[in-house]
């Protein structure tokens, strides 16, 4: 009797090549390149600092997993943006982040100050930071991520368009009404 030696678990959860044809030391390259503003995405959205990393982690193995979906259609990118905006969504309509409190926001702003900072500038950056937090979140969703697109990854309309699946003329027209919304909540936290 021949006895069939099948192959380990890790490689057939975890092929060496996934089937979009990109090697697994390509993909290490491209979680070089992007994780980091993946992890900066994610915790604007999320708000906690170890939320946002183990998003970051979650994003890229769901992005190894569905390699096979990638058309080539957008930038890799633009997927990986698709990709943890829509991780980071889904874990914000969870029902324990609607309804639980956390002391993290404190965290965000506690950086460690550089050596020349005074306690007054200090103190001064962490309010501003506070009250641009503030502001975001009182934002609809949708306002909210075009402005941190567009702020903080420095998309174009048309890059921001294909992550939001709207043309840029729509991109445009909500990031005016997103930035006075914005500007006046801003204001009322003054």
């Amino acid at each position: 009797m021949i006895t069939l030696v099948s192959e380990p678990q890790a490689q057939r959860e975890c092929p060496e090549k996934p089937q979009a044809g990109l090697a697994a030391s390509e993909f290490a390259d491209l979680y070089s390149e992007h994780s980091r503003a993946i992890y900066y995405l994610a915790l604007r959205f999320l708000g906690d600092p170890q939320k946002a990393e183990d998003a970051t982690h979650d994003v890229f193995l769901k992005a190894f997993r569905k390699m096979d979906q990638f058309r080539g259609e957008a930038s890799w990118r633009t997927w990986l943006y698709r990709i943890a905006i829509n991780h980071c969504h889904n874990l914000q309509q969870a029902w324990h982040e609607r309804h639980v409190l956390t002391s993290a926001d404190e965290t965000i702003w506690d950086h460690t100050p550089a050596a020349t900072d005074s306690p007054f500038r200090v103190l001064e950056t962490k309010e501003l930071g506070q009250r641009i937090q503030k502001a975001l979140d009182g934002l609809p969703h949708e306002y909210r991520l075009l402005l941190l697109l567009l702020a903080d990854e420095e998309l174009s309309y048309e890059e921001m368009a294909a992550l939001t699946e709207q043309t840029s003329d729509a991109v445009r027209g909500k990031l005016h009404r997103a930035r006075k919304a914005f500007t006046v909540l801003f204001q009322k936290s003054a």
